[in-house]
């Protein structure tokens, strides 16, 4: 029968539209179907479909793959730049200068890395206790980047220390006994630790205790090889992410090695296009090699706005120009997956400018971040002007605190004449101090005259100047103390 409305196929083929009233209404001689095409009089708005779907594809692909990207590029940089293997461990025998290359690094604190490849078998990562000689605190984590370990106080191990084992994707063997176990979810893991020196120890101290790690293979446990070590205090580490065509060269060594999540399937098959897949080499041609370019370029113009737009309003004292390094995502963890959607713009934007984030962001943090985004004036700070920061004598830390400059275009550290990038509550006694106990710290680039211990240089760069708070109290936590904003110098 006929329905109220719709179309009814005669036996030659010919359509009638029915209306409601029943009575057939036969469409007019030379009428277009209603859509499948675009309007009348349309146009392609570009000629070069294979450039232009490559740029589209390659751009969204930068976000996509931000966080294993930042990561991806310190294992590069270690073993093409400084000659490590897998379970070497890179220990710095003192705070990293501006050859650490990295995103907002510490210049307090030792640091120690180390990678390794789930594909040759578990790997064990024996973490010495915290105690009277010193204390780790850091992550582990997967081929994303995304914490699959805490380690130290608020860490796995609670401070005690211990062996983790950290098993490949799939693996169904027995685990031993002794061991924290953590399974990954892909093969290449890496971990960053700081090494703390404890009350009245010294920088060499905390450097000697850091050599009490151990990285090594579970088939190995019987008789472990010595530890390798590597102290790259003098060298150039450079594990800034490329923003041209290399990106997608390591975007490739990347995901042709990683299992493929199902919700990463859609991203997966669009990289075909660009040359990226599983068990074929990377060899784009001139066209795609062009489109990758320009969409990592643009990337970063793109997320270097987006900082200035919206996530400087994210301040965390109302009053202030104030914005936390950890921005987590709902769930205050950093996947920013949803049972709907992953946010590719927020995780990208939180990996393009920190690494190593913790599993979950709790209301008492181990330790806090504050990037002043703008002067008290609420200007953005620039390049080229010097400005002051008043530091109270009474800052609401348990361990201490730190203010680093950064360069806003990289987020890592400044070269300058003296490569000074941080100044800290290690550094009271050499700085001079006001009347009330505190310090006033100089940004810009020069020093106020009789000031230059208290002055951090910026060599020309746009500062991104971050206090660090190490083992915050509940004043900061709960944000009953202030911090002033920063004043420019006229």
């Amino acid at each position: 029968m006929p329905t109220a409305a719709g179309f009814v196929a005669s036996a030659f083929g010919a359509s009638v539209l029915t209306v409601a009233s029943g009575a057939p209404v036969r469409a007019q001689a030379g009428e277009e179907p209603l859509g499948g095409q675009p309007p009348v009089g349309s146009a392609p708005s570009v000629r070069d479909f294979d450039y232009q779907i490559k740029y589209h594809r390659a751009f969204e692909a930068v976000l996509w793959n931000m966080p294993a990207i930042a990561i991806y590029s310190f294992r590069r940089s270690a073993f093409d730049d400084l000659g490590a293997k897998d379970n070497d461990i890179i220990a710095y025998s003192a705070p990293a200068t501006p050859k650490l290359e990295a995103l907002t690094a510490n210049s307090t604190t030792p640091y120690i890395t180390a990678f390794t490849d789930l594909r040759k078998g578990p790997a064990v990562v024996e973490v010495p206790a915290a105690g009277p000689d010193g204390s780790l605190y850091g992550q582990v984590v997967d081929a994303w980047q995304f914490t699959i370990a805490d380690v130290g106080p608020a860490g796995l191990d609670q401070g005690k220390g211990g062996r983790f084992l950290f098993t490949p994707p799939g693996y169904s063997e027995p685990i031993p006994d002794g061991y924290i176990h953590v399974a990954s979810p892909n093969y290449r893991i890496a971990l960053a630790f700081r090494s703390v020196p404890a009350a009245g120890k010294s920088v060499a101290d905390a450097y000697a205790y850091a050599k009490r790690l151990r990285v090594y293979f579970l088939s190995e446990a019987a008789n472990p090889p010595r530890q390798r070590f590597i102290d790259p205090i003098d060298q150039r580490y450079a594990t800034l992410p490329f923003y041209d065509e290399r990106h997608f060269e390591d975007m490739h060594a990347i995901l042709t090695v990683e299992p493929v999540k199902e919700q990463d399937k859609v991203m997966m098959g669009m990289l075909v296009s660009l040359g990226i897949e599983k068990g074929k080499p990377f060899a784009p041609d001139e066209t795609t090699r062009r489109a990758m370019r320009q969409a990592a370029i643009d990337a970063w113009f793109f997320l270097q706005g987006w900082f200035d737009e919206v996530l400087a309003r994210r301040v965390y004292w109302p009053d202030r120009h104030y914005v936390s390094l950890l921005q987590a995502d709902r769930n205050r963890s950093f996947t920013f997956t949803y049972d709907d959607r992953i946010d590719l713009i927020e995780r990208a934007a939180e990996y393009f400018w920190c690494t190593y984030m913790p599993r979950t962001l709790s209301d008492d943090p181990a330790t806090q971040y504050l990037i002043a985004m703008a002067d008290r004036n609420g200007q953005r700070l620039e390049a080229g002007k010097l400005y002051k920061l008043d530091v109270p004598a009474n800052m609401p830390v348990r361990q201490f605190w730190a203010l680093t400059v950064y360069d806003r275009a990289t987020f890592s550290f400044i070269y300058s004449e003296n490569n000074r990038t941080t100044l800290s509550s290690y550094d009271l006694d050499g700085m001079k101090k006001n009347a009330d106990g505190g310090v006033t710290i100089y940004v810009g680039p020069k020093a106020p005259a009789g000031l230059e211990a208290n002055w951090i240089p910026t060599s020309g760069k746009r500062p991104m100047p971050t206090m660090r708070f190490y083992g915050g109290t509940e004043a900061l936590n709960r944000k009953t103390f202030v911090l002033p904003d920063f004043e420019e110098v006229a």
